[in-house]
Parts: structure tokens; sequence; C-alpha cells
């Protein structure tokens, strides 16, 4: 004990002082259990993504241009592509400097209209700054 320091050897001892490690097992099931919940999360923050983005709609539109130089209205030029035998529903948003809503409209493009070019004026409370389509559905 007390002499131990005394000697050559190690103070700890050496690694045949210490019975072997015993054998681990199983590390291929946790490892497997673990790529399982990765990949169900992944999944499902893609399929949240997906889903917030609009693409289910069924409609799709595009901001061809906008006008926005008045102060008590603004127009907005878009195009609107969507199944033919369907109606789609279109809600347009004027904003002003501060992002705050300063008019809105809802569009409505009736049934046997497949692909459209619109053109709407929308009244505004303030001045614009931006106009854009908030979303469309189909009804």
């Amino acid at each position: 004990m007390a002499t131990r320091d005394v000697e050559n050897g190690p103070v700890l001892g050496t690694p045949d002082d210490f019975p072997d490690r015993p054998k681990r097992g199983g590390r291929l099931v946790v490892h497997l259990v673990i790529g399982v919940l990765v990949a169900i999360v992944a999944g499902g923050w893609g399929y949240v993504m997906w889903s917030m983005t609009g693409s289910n709609t069924g409609v799709d539109t595009q901001v061809i241009s906008f006008r926005a130089d008045r102060p008590d209205h603004a127009e907005i030029t878009f195009a609107v592509s969507k199944p033919v035998d369907r109606l789609a529903v279109c809600q347009i948003r004027a904003t002003d400097v501060n992002h705050a809503e300063v008019g809105s409209k809802e569009v409505r493009i009736p049934p046997g209209e497949g692909s459209k070019q619109l053109k709407e004026r929308l009244d505004t409370t303030a001045q614009a700054t931006s106009v854009h389509i908030r979303q469309c559905n189909l009804v």
C-alpha cells in the first residue's frame, strides 16, 4: 500500500492487473432504433413543410405585375391555372410600407376556364406598397 509508490511500476497498475472488459452486444439494434426514429421525424417534418407550401391546393398562381401608385386603390395582374371543371376562389391582399393590410378582395374564377390571366382593381384605405395573392383554393 504505502510502498506502492516506491516501486518502479505505475501507481494505478498495468492493464494486466485488471480483468478483461466483458463483450458488449446489441449495438446494432440500438443503432437501428435510432435510425428509424430519425427517419420518422425527418419524414414528418418534410410532410409539414410540403403541406405548408400550398402546392396541394390544385391551383397555381403567378403575379405578373402590380401597380400601387394611388392612395385609394391598387391593381394586380396575375395568372391562374386550375382544373377546368372546378371553381377557384383567390384572395388578394394589398399591404403598406409596414406590411399592414390596407385592402383585400376575393376573386372567383368559374368552372370552364383552366388557365386565365386576370387584372383586378383593389380598393385600399391607404397607400399600398405591395399587392400579392394570399391564397387560391378550389371550391
